[in-house]
């Protein structure tokens, strides 16, 4: 009982402690960089790695990735595309929709063609990447690096037929400030 009443008094303190800090005023805080571009792991790339290495649990993860398309499918935020134009929550539906037509052979005497259609629907547990777009300031008064999130996207890595690693695609964008 002591000991929890000991506790409860060191978190009031330290939560008046931190409430009473200033935040730091721009002349405190010097531009490092207006705009600065990183992927970050969601889903770990090694299942040799332990858990929370490069990795959200997967509650968390799935939850993440879910927020990030309801904003932009509900048009809650405004969606865009690589080169900044809008997108509307009908685009971000059909995002990861992919039909392709092909021409396939009959492996049976008589070895005709056949054409075909192929859709493959995005997952979005196949999200394994966040892409930030941030600006980055240096704090002198406290010695540290400030990160303001300006935008984020889903990552999806694109790899060919035999499962070779082709590129990183950001779906789409929603910015946390005005465009």
């Amino acid at each position: 009982m002591r000991t929890s009443k000991i506790a409860g008094i060191l978190i009031f303190f330290f939560i008046v402690m931190i409430s009473c800090q200033n935040e730091p005023t721009e002349e405190q805080r010097e531009l490092i960089t207006e705009k600065v571009q990183y992927d970050v792991f969601i889903k770990s790339p090694n299942s040799d790695y332990d858990w929370w290495i490069e990795n959200l649990p997967g509650p968390q993860r799935e939850d993440l990735v879910e927020w990030i398309f309801d904003a932009a499918e509900s048009g809650d935020m405004q969606a865009y595309d690589y080169f900044d134009n809008e997108l509307s929550p009908e685009d971000i539906k059909n995002i990861g929709v992919d039909t392709i037509y092909q021409t396939l052979r009959r492996t049976e005497a008589p070895f005709e063609e056949y054409d075909t259609m192929i859709v493959t629907n995005l997952e979005t547990k196949n999200i394994s990447k966040i892409r930030f777009l941030e600006r980055w300031y240096f704090d002198d008064d406290r010695d540290a690096i400030e990160k303001e999130v300006i935008g984020i996207a889903p990552v999806l890595e694109r790899k060919d037929a035999e499962g070779r690693f082709l590129a990183n695609h950001p779906l789409f964008w929603l910015y946390f400030e005005e465009r």
